[in-house]
Parts: C-alpha cells; structure tokens; sequence
C-alpha cells in the first residue's frame, strides 16, 4: 500500500473535546490522504469498476455557542475500484465559508442551533443567511462531476470525482441556493433540484440538463416558509412536498429559527411534470420525512415511498441538558421512523397510505436500475437507539414483507450505502453493496463490499483505510464508464 499525506486543515478543537458528536466515533480528521494499493481481506470481485463517494460533517473550530452535527465542514471520501484494487482520497471541500475559516482561524458563522445574530460576519448562505454554507450533507455525480450540497441550501461545489479537488461552483444555481438531495435520472441524464427560503414563494424546482446548462426552474408556491428535506421523481413528473414541521413565522421575524410541528394541518405532495409548471396539490396524514427511496407512475397512480415519522416532534427530555434535547430529533425510535408508502391517484385526487415494515430504519437506497420503476427491495440503515449512529442495514423486501439485517456489530458503525449493479446481471438485487465503516474496537475505517442478494453473509471484501473516519451520511456510486480519465 501506498500512502501518502497530502494535506492538512488548521484546526482549533480542544484536545480535551467532550462534545459527543466530535469525540468517539464522530471524531473528527484534520488529514487529507492519497492511498493506493489498499489492503483488502477477502477479494474485490473484478466487475467492480468505478467509485463510492461520501459526503462527511467534520468540524475544525469549535462552534460559537452550540455545535450540531450537522454543522460540520464538508469532506468527501472516495474509495475506487478498478481491476480488482482499490486506492482512497479524501478532502475537505474548499467553500467560500471553510477558506475564511481557515484564515481566521475560528468559527465565523451562526450553526443550526444558533441564532443567526451570534455570526461574526454579515455575509451567509442558504434558507438562514447568516449560516456558513458547509456543503456537507450530501454528494452526486453528474456530467462528470461530483456536487456536494448543504441541507439549508448553498452552492453547489463541484469536485473531481477522482482526485477531489474543488473545481468550483455550479453557475446556473439560483441565487437562493441549491438544497441538499438533487436527483440524477441516469435514463436523461438530468439532475432535478429544490431550493427554499424564508421568503415568498418560499420554494423553487428546477432540471439541469446532462450538458450542464439550466433547462428550467419554477416557483412552486407555499404559505409560508417551510423545511423541505429530500424530493422524488417519477419518469415524467418531480414530487416535492409541504409537510407540517416548519419554522415559526413569528420566531423569524424575531431572529429565532425553531420548527413546530402542526398535526391539525396535513402533509401535501406537489406533483409537477418534470419540464412544467402546473402544480397539483395532493393531500395525506400529517407526518414528516426526511428521505425517499423511489418513485414511480402505475397507471393512475404515482406510488411514493420513503421513511415515515410517527412521532416528528418527540417530547423534550427536561433535565437531560440542551444537547440531548437537541439531539432527540437524531433518534429513530424517538421520531418512529419507518418505511412508508402513498399512492397519489391523478384522476381522483386521493391519497391512500401503506405502512411497508414495522422496523425503525432510515437512509434508504434502491439499485439505480429501479429507478423510477416498480421494485421489490429497498436497503435502509438501523440505528445505534439514541444516537445518530448506523450501526446496520436492512434489506426490505417490499414484495413479500420479508426482511435480512446485516449487523455491522458492537462498536462498528456505518454510514449510507450504494448498490452497485453486477456486469451482465438480471435480477434487481444482483448488486453490490458498499459502505465505509467506523470501527471503535480496532481503531480502524473500511469500506465494506457486500453481495445485495445474500446480505446476511456478510462481507465479501474489507478494503482497509489509512485511518479511522469520522461517521458520515450520504454517499453516491459512479461508474468508471461515467468519468472523464477513468482509464487514462
């Protein structure tokens, strides 16, 4: 193996840091790394070509007042695979916000639970303003290109999916920003985008085409502001969403962002053709998601899957301290969190509504060839119960109810997995599945390679890190077909 140190970030955080989503396994990394030749247990079957890209929350500086983990500067993880090896890179995102941190050597901006008015500069980005734009939650891949995004929307950064360099930001973006979980349609080519702010029409969808240029953009109309997580989209339509967990108008207008959640009002889905403008509103039970998992027309119907909340404002833990109160909104058996799913009639306006699995998971993932397609498995992480730690994945399959759980075991934890399609294979679960790994007990990081179809029988390949990562969130596949220079 081959390693090498190719760069370091100034960092601030005490050595004695407690702050539980910066220690144990949300330790943070100062080192950037050029890694080939990884070591692997098992065998990297030979089929596997191209890269797995994750997006991390890794602060430098300690927050003004209260760090969230969501606050945390963007770094990307790529592991590749060609010919049977794999290498590793890794690097902080190189925003407008992390540079002038880097300079000034601490936090300048408000986090998400800070008033905006404790930012040391007047200048912010997204939903907030006053926010930095850390483009840390999640990353895809399109027109060659690696984009990483934040949640409270910002700019889209691009990366070079294979060395990580920030190239820049993406020019067609609105001036409110982009939010976290674009969509790319690898039929089309398009990635389909959201955007939101605190100000009318409150919210924004737009298609880029597969040439990198805007194709279109349109308001999508609210009655106030409101927290749009994640969107969904069909072959011919894009599903965004108005859910009763929103900022308090009142409080804003005061300099406060806290959300309520009001079970007296219902979810709404808006339906809109992919290239148009016409909004059709669709009511369903009061609830709040984060994450979808597919999408897809069945004659009159649209049929729209994703995780639940049963409870999306768990009751606050008094006496338990500002963090875990805080942190009860991670928790997926306090927000009872499970696979769900709508069916949207377009001749009839209703909504009829499916509980799909009893079992607390999130962070779903489907075979990229199902996309926007009837499909019968969806794979979702379960959680550490009270942290905000994957600590397994669960293979549902929707067809007959039937669930496989993959423990990564005590003290290991993982993060958001891609489905790999086999070469010349048929069935929708003929994938692998990978994950990168932060293991406790060995002081170790992995990416994991699983077989889809036989999850339970655990790893078919260890490909081992050159150090234990910080626990992250979303992450993409992309085929080395897809990259400019796979092979040069």
């Amino acid at each position: 193996m081959e390693i090498e140190i190719v760069g370091r970030a100034l960092t601030t955080l005490p050595e004695d840091d407690d702050h539980p989503y910066r220690t144990g396994p949300w330790r943070p990394q100062s080192t950037e790394w050029r890694a080939d030749g990884l070591e692997v247990v098992g065998e990297i079957p030979a089929d596997l070509d191209g890269v797995h890209l994750r997006n991390t929350e890794n602060p430098v500086h300690p927050a003004t007042q209260l760090y969230h983990p969501f606050d945390g500067d963007g770094m990307v993880h790529v592991v590749g695979f060609r010919d049977g090896k794999a290498f590793y890179r890794n690097k902080f995102v190189r925003t407008d916000g992390f540079v002038a941190e880097q300079e000034a050597g601490e936090s300048l901006w408000a986090g998400i639970a800070e008033r905006p008015s404790v930012a040391k500069r007047e200048h912010g980005w997204g939903a907030r303003t006053r926010m930095k734009d850390a483009s840390s939650t999640d990353v895809v891949v399109h027109a060659g290109q690696a984009l990483t995004s934040f949640w409270q929307c910002g700019d889209l950064y691009r990366l070079d999916p294979l060395t990580l360099e920030t190239v820049g930001t993406s020019p067609w973006a609105p001036a409110w920003g982009v939010s976290a979980h674009t969509k790319v349609d690898e039929r089309t080519g398009e990635l389909l985008f959201f955007s939101y702010a605190t100000e009318a029409p409150y919210l924004r969808y737009g298609v880029v085409g597969p040439d990198n240029r805007l194709k279109h953009l349109t308001d999508i109309p609210l009655p106030g502001p409101r927290l749009p997580h994640d969107m969904a989209f069909t072959e011919n339509y894009a599903v965004l969403n108005d859910f009763p967990l929103f900022w308090d108008q009142e409080l804003i207008r005061r300099g406060k962002y806290a959300s309520r959640f009001h079970p007296e009002l219902p979810s709404r889905f808006a339906v809109v053709p992919r290239l148009g403008s016409e909004v059709r509103w669709f009511e369903a039970d009061p609830t709040y998601v984060l994450h979808f998992t597919n999408a897809y027309e069945d004659g009159d119907e649209i049929v729209l899957d994703g995780f639940r909340q049963g409870c999306p404002e768990p009751p606050d833990p008094r006496g338990d301290g500002v963090y875990q109160r805080m942190f009860r909104f991670l928790a997926l058996e306090r927000l009872r969190t499970t696979l769900w799913r709508w069916r949207l009639n377009l001749t009839t306006g209703r909504v009829k509504e499916e509980q799909l699995s009893e079992r607390y998971t999130e962070f779903g993932v489907i075979s990229p060839t199902a996309a926007t397609r009837p499909y019968r498995y969806a794979y979702a992480a379960t959680q550490r119960p009270g942290w905000f730690l994957m600590d397994g994945i669960v293979k549902h399959d929707l067809l007959t109810g039937a669930q496989e759980h993959y423990p990564y075991g005590e003290g290991v934890f993982g993060s958001e997995a891609t489905l790999v399609p086999r070469a010349g294979g048929t069935a929708e679960d003929d994938c692998y599945l990978l994950t990168l790994t932060t293991d406790m007990n060995e002081d170790r990081s992995e990416c994991l390679v699983l077989d889809a179809a036989r999850l339970s029988d655990g790893p078919l390949a260890r490909v081992r890190l050159p150090e234990r990562i910080s626990s992250g969130t979303h992450a993409t596949w992309a085929p080395g077909s897809s990259l400019p220079g796979w092979r040069g």
